[in-house]
């Protein structure tokens, strides 16, 4: 090191790499400024977002070429953006598509390069342009960018040199693809009228290395940073699968393709290659797995199977265990929905038969020539999901193995397999905070009336008295019976006057009740109702009147549920009936049993988060699909709203920050047969757990024989 570094000071060359403290100083003549923090630390820190793909087609092949393009490699590059100079008539589907409304080559490139600099200029570090009758390797380019330096003005690509221009100079090839580093596009931006009116060029991508040259001094190449920028060029009638050269395998790029089945053909081809690749990495990281591991102290009995895989979950006790599912080629014998036996059908079919298949291939694989298998019959199927390591199954089959010369047999083998967890990926969702306003909405019945006090007392301790941003609106919903006789005798008198009350106590309090006639309360016609009279910003809380509102649950409540993107549908925990489970003595109270004797009802959804906006969309569609048949509402809740006609994520999750006490609720035969067997079966299966109802069985039939 030069003998400045050696005291301290940095060397040349490496000022960029010593930090260096910026001492904080503030003017005490100028006032104080509160500063602004962003939202997120990545817009603070100035990070960038890594590629971004600019597509240049025109109006002829934007349904052919560009759409081919499109459907090959836009869901690998993070951001794609198709330019073009006219337009069609319909754009296709899945394609953002910008048109300058001028089909001249240099102009629709100029206006390109400004169209980048101005929206995407100060987001991304990297632009990649290129033509729609280019393939280009995704994950190839995204890999090369990641090996770069973003310090440098980079302009890379194939490069040619100009027709009678500098034997030094060279630009990118617009056919193969280049790549423009953020320091040149921003450096280039000033100097693009100048280029559009002094350089004169038949093609874009000379003028636009012509511009770079002359005002930038920068040439085009195609090595950097020990980076190779590989092309091949696709000679008339190619036929890609028979394709071995090594060029050919190295391409980044491939020019010219001259129709979509062509680049369909060199996109499955070059994703074989991809695939041989990886599969051949997975060996040899195997084989030194298996070679390291022989020098562990446990030896080659530390192998776990498959090689790379992590081992098998190991339970501590019996509660961890995880159990096996059974299955047949026909029937399913752990059902979703409880019962012993179902058919087999959709992605469980489809992912039974996959297995099959990939057990017959590996053991040809294994024993060919000598052997070849064919399938009988599925004897046995087990299946688990393990989440330190993916799905495995256990397969019995009854196999026909035929010889070399024509011998066959029939046995039965065992075979097991495993669908490893794949890559995970952090899904990214939309901002939320704890600050918005909660609107809770309880619909009241008649059978309601003895538990109102109750839900009341717990609203005004835990958000009343905390000062939570929450507001109640109570649904009064009155049989035609009583809503004839409401003059003389109101049956929801008694929870008018509590919430008088309510309001002297908190006076800057004000609990709103509708008051609706209806034989059938159907939780779509009563939602409708309320949501007409709130504002499309409203996030709702639809409870019910044995919920125990706190403020741990409406947090949750405000961060699960997403405008436009996600409702949530919380569990509840349900608590068995005292009289089964005590019997007698004394409750537990402690907070050691909290959730203990009782069980989270999966049958209820009388609990909901949405915000109106989302709830009207959705509503809207399902009107449309109805027409004028209302009958049909009376057999719906919120959650058929969402599930069958909204687009969006239904967040279901039990949820222990709603408890409910036991209480035998009024199932109404009026309702859908669906929703009164839901009711019945939520109202039976929170008496008790099997322990408790077999002990107060083997009670009373102690009784009765004594």
């Amino acid at each position: 090191a030069p003998p400045e570094a050696a005291e301290g000071e940095p060397g040349p060359g490496h000022e960029d790499f010593r930090p260096r403290i910026v001492p904080y100083y503030r003017d005490p003549n100028k006032p104080y400024k509160k500063v602004l923090r962003t939202r997120y630390i990545q817009t603070e820190l100035g990070f960038h977002e890594r590629l971004f793909v600019a597509v240049l087609t025109s109006k002829a092949t934007l349904n052919t070429l560009a759409v081919a393009v499109n459907k090959t490699v836009a869901h690998h590059f993070p951001r794609l953006l198709y330019f073009t100079g006219l337009r069609s008539a319909k754009v296709p589907h899945g394609m953002v598509l910008v048109a300058h409304g001028d089909e001249r080559p240099i102009w629709l490139m100029y206006e390109t390069i400004n169209y980048i600099h101005q929206h995407f200029g100060s987001d991304y570090d990297w632009f990649y342009i290129m033509q729609d009758d280019t393939y280009a390797q995704a994950e190839q380019v995204k890999a090369l960018v990641t090996h770069l330096s973003i310090n440098q003005d980079v302009y890379l690509g194939r490069a040619e040199e100009f027709i009678g221009g500098d034997e030094q100079a060279r630009y990118c090839h617009g056919g193969f693809g280049y790549l423009v580093s953020r320091s040149l596009l921003l450096k280039l931006h000033p100097h693009l009228d100048s280029c559009r009116n002094e350089i004169l060029s038949v093609r874009p991508d000379e003028w636009l290395g012509r511009c770079i040259i002359d005002f930038l001094g920068i040439t085009c190449v195609s090595q950097l940073q020990g980076q190779h920028y590989h092309t091949y060029e696709l000679a008339k009638n190619t036929e890609p699968e028979k394709e071995e050269e090594e060029e050919f395998q190295a391409a980044l790029a491939v020019h010219p393709v001259s129709d979509m089945t062509l680049m369909y053909r060199l996109h499955k081809q070059f994703s074989r290659i991809q695939l041989d690749r990886a599969y051949q990495e997975i060996q040899e990281l195997q084989m030194q797995i298996r070679n390291l591991t022989a020098l562990t102290p446990a030896g080659e009995a530390g192998v776990t199977w498959p090689v790379g895989i992590n081992a098998p979950f190991l339970p501590k006790s019996r509660f961890e265990v995880i159990s096996w599912d059974y299955f047949t080629e026909q029937h399913l014998f752990s059902c979703p929905d409880g019962s012993p036996k179902c058919e087999l059908s959709g992605a469980s079919k489809a992912d039974v038969s996959e297995i099959i298949e990939s057990a017959l291939e590996q053991l040809n694989r294994r024993y060919q020539p000598l052997l070849r298998f064919s399938k009988r019959q599925l004897l046995n199927g087990y299946r688990r999901f393990d989440p330190t390591r993916g799905m495995e199954y256990t397969l019995d089959l009854l196999l026909e193995a035929v010889t070399q010369k024509g011998h066959s047999h029939v046995l039965a083998k065992r075979v097991s397999l495993v669908r490893p967890l794949s890559k995970v990926e952090i899904i990214p969702m939309p901002y939320v905070t704890e600050a918005t306003r909660v609107q809770l909405v309880l619909p009241l019945t008649v059978q309601d009336l003895d538990y109102v006090a109750n839900f009341l007392d717990m609203f005004a301790m835990n958000t009343l008295d905390t000062h939570d941003n929450a507001l109640l609106t109570l649904l009064f919903v009155y049989h035609p019976y009583d809503a004839q006789r409401v003059g003389q005798v109101d049956v929801f008198a008694g929870v008018k006057a509590m919430v008088g009350e309510l309001e002297k106590r908190y006076a800057e309090v004000k609990i709103p009740w509708i008051s609706v006639k209806t034989e059938v309360p159907s939780q779509v016609k009563l939602m409708d109702i309320v949501s007409k009279k709130h504002p499309v910003d409203t996030l709702f809380f639809l409870a019910s009147v044995w919920t125990e509102i706190n403020m741990e649950f409406l947090n949750r409540c405000r961060m699960n549920t997403i405008s436009n993107w996600q409702v949530f549908f919380p569990v509840h925990f349900q608590e068995f009936n005292p009289v089964l489970v005590y019997r007698g003595e004394q409750t537990a109270s402690s907070s050691t049993d909290f959730l203990r004797d009782g069980h989270f009802d999966r049958h209820s959804f009388a609990e909901a988060c949405f915000y109106n906006s989302d709830y009207m969309a959705a509503r809207t569609k399902l009107a449309a699909d109805i027409l004028d048949r209302d009958e049909v509402l009376e057999s719906m809740e919120v959650f058929d709203v969402f599930l069958h006609y909204s687009g969006l994520h239904l967040f279901r999750a039990v949820e222990p920050g709603l408890v409910q006490k036991y209480t035998l609720r009024s199932c109404n035969p009026r309702l859908s047969e669906e929703l009164y067997h839901r009711c019945v079966l939520s109202n039976l299966e929170g008496l008790a757990s099997r322990s408790h109802l077999a002990m107060a069985l083997f009670e009373q039939e102690q009784a009765n024989s004594t």
